[in-house]
């Protein structure tokens, strides 16, 4: 195969994003064969992080290869349309069901860009003039041309000498650990060496997913620890949850739920489903009010009537959720009804750390009011707002304005993504143990408590990697 990026005498690692943070995932990976990126996600969270979006890339994008995605969260593939107007011109390896997803997230975020820049223009509060989107939609569309589905469990040769597979992570449908294997040889004599990237790693009872596939034997593994200092405790999360439901409802109040599109709106829809079909909540108007959430909806239907091996079997052929009143907003005139609706009811709307889209004016509207709850249902970054309503903030900024926060804040633990134990039981399924770890992926705090405990209880070498760090990887 021909590369453009030039030969290179061995292999070395880049880490690019989610470095020292836990979003913006991007690891090059340069090969003699030619240069790979493993996952290219936006940065998201605290302004600082953000602004990297607007960053030349640090390697022309015209000398990278090919792209391979573990999963279609923003934070792994949403800078992929950037890329590719950059000079980027693929291909963009995935798995069909990331193939699927992010033919649904990569059109919606560049939509949501143009339009933040466009309101931001209308009302005067960009420091800019006039405001511009990172990307717009038509080269969001554009960049889904690139990609190339794949199979699971089946090698794919890449590069020269480089082929990689797709492992079951359990994050999201499709989701993904990538295993890729570079071969060499040395007097004659075939050699080569395994590295695995993670991926965001999901857990073994996610309500509707089949669970990870174990990690297979590596010499380097690069593994997420966005939940590398938290233990998870054994309570049930339906209890916050129909607590909060029944508490709004007696008052006529709203449970406005900020929720990732993928996968998180179907996991509380999972639970509220439960409830009201064990009668432990009353049948309420339930909302589903983000375009991409519905398409992403749709594709989790689908996948399960279909009998997708990545659904659990127990919903093969069924219709998920039937027990709810659930109604679908598409449309911009749709959302402005659910604004003038009183309560009770739940609305559950993008994105899940309040960092944009339709849920910031359902919380600019209602979260003024004390007879609503605000549910918090996955991780927060730092510096986002769902951090700041997690942390009992008294008042936010959003659309421009401060504004106050009456409503009852609750978060339940409802993450797709595995915690210290869960990490660390998944790094030791490697036989024999890698050569070294590296802990990407994740918040400082949260890196370094997982180091820890992949030393001490796993008998591993592991580092956290600094932002643009290289490291070799030929032993």
């Amino acid at each position: 195969m021909t590369t453009r990026s030039g030969s290179t005498t061995g292999s070395a690692l880049t880490f690019v994003g989610g470095a020292g943070t836990v979003t913006g995932s991007k690891t090059l990976l340069d090969t003699p064969g030619g240069r790979l990126l493993v996952d290219c996600g936006l940065f998201q969270g605290r302004k600082q992080l953000r602004l990297q979006n607007w960053d030349d890339f640090p390697v022309d994008p015209a000398s990278i290869d090919v792209v391979v995605l573990t999963h279609a969260h923003i934070d792994h593939c949403g800078y992929l349309p950037r890329l590719a107007a950059g000079g980027f011109s693929g291909p963009v390896y995935c798995t069909h069901g990331t193939s699927k997803l992010a033919a649904i997230v990569l059109p919606d975020s560049g939509h949501l860009h143009e339009e933040e820049a466009a309101y931001a223009n209308r009302k005067g509060y960009s420091k800019h003039d006039p405001a511009l989107p990172l990307y717009t939609e038509e080269q969001a569309y554009n960049s889904l041309d690139l990609i190339v589905p794949v199979d699971f469990d089946q090698p794919l040769q890449v590069l020269d000498g480089v082929t990689a597979t797709w492992r079951r992570a359990g994050h999201i449908l499709g989701a993904a650990s990538i295993d890729i294997q570079l071969s060499s040889t040395d007097a004659g004599r075939p050699t080569g060496r395994h590295v695995i990237f993670s991926g965001d790693l999901g857990r073994s009872n996610h309500p509707l997913l089949v669970a990870p596939s174990p990690l297979e034997a590596t010499d380097v593994l690069i593994t997420e620890s966005t939940y590398g200092d938290r233990r998870r405790a054994h309570a049930d999360p339906a209890e916050v949850i129909a607590d909060t439901v029944n508490e709004s409802a007696r008052r006529g109040g709203v449970v406005v739920v900020p929720a990732f599109a993928v996968d998180r709106t179907e996991v509380i829809l999972w639970h509220l489903d439960q409830l009201v079909a064990a009668g432990r909540i009353p049948v309420l108007p339930t909302f589903v009010d983000s375009p991409m959430a519905l398409s992403t909806l749709d594709v989790y239907r689908s996948e399960a009537r279909d009998g997708s091996p990545e659904i659990r079997p127990e919903y093969h052929g069924k219709q998920l959720f039937s027990s709810l009143q659930l109604r679908e907003s598409r449309s911009v005139e749709q959302s402005k009804e659910i604004s003038a609706r009183p309560g009770p009811m739940i609305i559950i709307s993008a994105s899940g750390m309040a960092t944009g889209g339709r849920i910031l004016h359902h919380l600019a509207q209602r979260m003024g009011d004390d007879r609503n709850a605000v549910m918090l249902v996955g991780f927060q970054a730092p510096g986002t707002r769902g951090d700041l309503l997690r942390q009992g903030a008294r008042s936010i900024k959003l659309l421009g304005r401060h504004r106050l926060v009456r409503a009852t804040v609750v978060s339940v633990e409802l993450s797709a993504h595995a915690d210290q134990d869960e990490l660390v039981t998944w790094a030791r399924t490697a036989a024999p143990a890698p050569d070294i770890v590296y802990v990407n992926h994740g918040e400082p705090e949260a890196s370094t408590a997982l180091i820890e405990r992949l030393e001490l209880d796993g008998g591993l070498v592991a580092v956290a990697p600094r932002p643009g760090e290289r490291v070799l990887v030929d032993g």
